[in-house]
């Protein structure tokens, strides 16, 4: 019996190259797939144009040819566990220009806060991106706190800057974090984003990010809080103290690919919750 095959479409808006491994990084990490295989029996990408999109198509290897494969729609963000959320400017443009532009994020910010209550426990605004991490309390609640949170920005920008157009890159990124020293140095790596980029010699004097509240006699806004780990009594020290190579590139992984970080089996737990 001849082999049958039916393809399932990814489309994808751009994808400046068009070799398999290339295909198959892009989908591994921009879509929640079983992932194998990218190619047809000849062991080329299936690829056709439609109104400027480039659709793929995605199946798998088995012994008789190739079955499709469905994709698989991770779950919303699970409430009680701790989050990074990172976005960039459009093509990593800057979208903080002035002291008034950081300030009018962090009100926005507030009012967040006030709409859906999703407690902060660290934060970091740079000039072209931003670095949130949250501690969400229920099912799905991040993303309905970063929709409001982008949507008011966005606004806020284009009517004073009399622009339009995507802002944002895309949708945020983010990725879950287990609750021990993995969030502490999730924390201290965001905290330390204006250090490691020559803007500050210690991160307190960046004054838009959390580190600055967390000097003896700051009033914390009501939207950070102090979180389920143990920052220690001298917690700005702790984070000049730095992190080192691995967990750097740990932390980066985790947020390319929204990879829970955290001990293995904890991250294989949270990636089955999350259906990944």
């Amino acid at each position: 019996m001849a082999d049958h095959y039916v393809w399932s479409p990814v489309y994808i808006d751009a994808l400046i190259e068009r070799d398999t491994p290339t295909l198959r990084m892009y989908v591994q990490q921009n879509v929640n797939f079983d992932v194998t295989s990218l190619v047809d029996t000849t062991g080329t990408v299936q690829e056709r144009k439609k109104r400027g999109h480039s659709s793929f198509f995605l199946a798998s290897r088995t012994d008789s040819g190739y079955r499709p494969i469905m994709p698989r729609t991770a779950r919303a963000d699970i409430g009680g566990v701790v989050y990074h959320a990172l976005n960039r400017g459009n093509a990593r443009r800057q979208v903080f220009f002035k002291d008034g532009d950081y300030q009018a994020f962090l009100k926005a910010l507030g009012n967040a806060y006030k709409q859906v209550r999703v407690p902060l426990l660290g934060y970091c605004l740079m000039p072209n991106h931003f670095h949130l991490v949250a501690w969400p309390n229920q099912d799905g609640a991040l993303g309905r706190f970063m929709h409001w949170l982008e949507n008011a920005h966005v606004r806020r920008y284009h009517r004073h800057y009399h622009s339009s157009g995507h802002l944002y890159q895309g949708r945020f990124k983010s990725f879950p974090i287990q609750e021990d020293e993995h969030l502490l140095t999730v924390l201290r790596y965001v905290e330390l984003n204006p250090v490691r980029a020559g803007l500050v010699e210690r991160a307190e004097q960046w004054p838009w990010s959390s580190a600055r509240w967390w000097r003896p006699g700051e009033r914390r806004p009501v939207y950070l809080h102090l979180g389920p780990a143990d920052r220690g009594a001298n917690w700005l020290d702790w984070v000049h103290q730095g992190i080192n190579s691995d967990e750097l590139l740990a932390v980066r992984t985790s947020l390319n690919r929204g990879r829970p970080y955290g001990a293995l089996p904890w991250m294989k737990q949270t990636a089955q919750r999350r259906g990944l």
